[in-house]
């Protein structure tokens, strides 16, 4: 009875020592936010430099003889292609927090930790910055969603003052929590998610460059338009020196690409295809939209059909990976009529009849798209990965795992003019 009893109270003592009134703790890894003031750090972000190798390859925008290559949250690589057999690089702009760009009358667009930044590129090898518009697109709280998170049980933000502070990294330690915090945690409705074509013309001198379909970026006449995660941000671009802030235009909560036919915006999200029209390019407003399954979604637009690539897995939801051909005939309903399995697609683009659909590690895929929306595959460039094109008017550019491919058209079908190793 005794040793019933003193093992009755040693287990009484234990919880005593592991509990108080809200319930037992347990070791948990919590991360907090290294914070560096977002002024003098927006300061270091941005500088010209000589050419250096590329971390991690983006999109790519072409104008005139150059195109430009991101360097995800990096800044951009600038290339000479006056000679497409052999293009140069020319120039690294170092611009931490920057993802896309637009050209237009030798000013480059660029976004940089949610501010608009304007460089002067009439002199390529003299380019300077003109203007920085702080929180244009996005507050740096946006900007935390864009960094990558640690492993960790908890995130604790702090105060956090997302006006004056950049979250420039994380810390992580080993401390004591309620088991109860762990479990409620959970239960939230709403949780942070950590995972976010120019005009052309057939000048030889375009003023306005040329995007591929993953760009968030796209200038259309005197006004620019940039999607964030969830907005059209637009700013009136006519006087460059006095660039104004227009209202932005809510979407969705997953926007990710815009392209544009005529008057239209067609917006690419993960849950579908939103379509504005531009009538007033001040107030883009709200046609219909395309709903599917949650994917990563670009999307390039051809006369009356919209060609959608998803894919699924990984960050990009649980959609099977396809192609799905639009009808767009009337843009208040817009209709399915074919999907075409894909392996992982990325971006897409096209010239003419011929489609190109860059479809990641199964390579660069070609279609003919005269008998849409009916397409057929013509040509597969295999043991490579596709990235994203840009359909110029000779020749195709595609990026994909830190190299640059130039095709050639001939006739029905391409071939390789050139590789360059970013």
């Amino acid at each position: 009875m005794r040793n019933l009893v003193f093992v009755l109270c040693t287990f009484a003592l234990a919880v005593l020592l592991s509990c108080d009134d809200n319930g037992p703790y347990e070791n948990y890894q919590v991360a907090r936010p290294i914070l560096q003031d977002a002024i003098s750090f927006k300061a270091e972000a941005v500088d010209v430099m000589e050419p250096i190798p590329i971390e991690s390859s983006g999109k790519i925008y072409a104008y005139r003889d150059y195109i430009f290559v991101n360097d995800v949250n990096k800044g951009f690589h600038v290339i000479d292609n006056q000679n497409p057999s052999s293009p140069e690089s020319i120039a690294f702009i170092k611009l931490e927090g920057n993802f896309d760009i637009s050209i237009k009358d030798d000013k480059l667009y660029a976004d940089s930790y949610g501010d608009l930044v304007i460089f002067d590129i009439s002199d390529i090898n003299n380019i300077s910055i003109q203007s920085r518009i702080v929180n244009a697109i996005y507050n740096n709280d946006v900007w935390l969603s864009t960094i990558e998170f640690p492993k960790a049980d908890f995130y604790d933000y702090g105060d956090i003052d997302y006006d004056k502070d950049i979250v420039t990294g994380w810390e992580v330690r080993t401390e004591r929590r309620l088991v109860s915090e762990y479990e409620e945690q959970f239960n939230c409705d709403v949780c942070l998610n950590s995972d976010a074509s120019e005009n052309y013309s057939e000048s030889p001198q375009p003023s306005v460059g040329q995007g591929g379909s993953l760009a968030r970026f796209k200038i259309i006449g005197d006004y620019l338009y940039v999607v964030d995660y969830s907005d059209i941000n637009i700013f009136d671009i006519e006087d460059v020196e006095n660039v104004k802030i227009l209202d932005d235009v809510q979407v969705a909560w997953d926007i990710e690409t815009i392209y544009s036919q005529g008057n239209i915006l067609f917006i690419g999200g993960s849950q579908g295809m939103y379509i504005y029209g531009i009538e007033n390019p001040e107030k883009p407003e709200f046609i219909s939209e395309f709903r599917h399954g949650t994917a990563c979604d670009p999307v390039v637009v051809d006369g009356n059909y919209a060609y959608v690539t998803l894919k699924g897995g990984g960050f990009c939801g649980n959609t099977e990976s396809g192609l799905y051909v639009i009808d767009i005939a009337n843009l208040e309903s817009p209709e399915l009529k074919v999907i075409y399995p894909m392996d992982g697609p990325n971006g897409l683009g096209i010239k003419e009849d011929t489609l190109f659909i860059c479809d990641g590690a199964s390579g660069l895929k070609v279609y003919d798209k005269s008998n849409a929306p009916n397409i057929t595959l013509i040509n597969t460039f295999e043991d490579i990965v596709a990235y994203d094109v840009i359909p110029l008017s000779s020749s195709l550019l595609m990026i994909g795992d830190g190299l640059l491919y130039q095709y050639e058209y001939i006739n029905n079908d391409i071939r390789l003019l050139s590789t360059f190793k970013l």
